[in-house]
């Protein structure tokens, strides 16, 4: 056993990761704020539909940060590129930032906050 192992077990920390004890975005939704409330949230959304486009513009319009899922609709690049076409130009409107962080995932931002895109050193 080595000495990290030893630490990471003494400090509560383990390989083993129960998933079941994380909330999936559907239950996000459903959760209600006993405590204090935050000024802003970042919001999961899977873009599914138009509709879902306009909800982000809504979530960015109320200062919220974006986790964008474009999975399910990346059977359609046409649709695909115009949908991200449309965000970016709305993103960028409101003097926000988007970025691509996985292969179906974009980050959006409200106005006056930025992605550093780029890693240092």
């Amino acid at each position: 056993m080595g000495v990290f192992s030893s630490m990471s077990r003494a400090l509560g920390f383990t390989k083993d990761i129960n998933v079941e004890e994380f909330m999936t975005a559907a239950e996000a939704e459903e959760v209600d704020i006993m405590h204090q409330s935050a000024d802003f949230y970042v919001k999961p959304i899977a873009l599914q539909n138009d509709s879902d486009v306009k909800a982000v513009q809504e979530e960015l319009n109320q200062k919220n940060i974006v986790l964008l899922n474009f999975s399910p609709i990346m059977r359609n690049p046409t649709k695909l590129k115009a949908v991200v076409g449309e965000l970016k130009s709305f993103t960028n409107g409101i003097n926000g930032d988007i970025a691509r962080i996985d292969e179906d995932k974009i980050l959006l931002t409200p106005s006056n906050v930025k992605i550093v895109k780029k890693r240092k050193g």
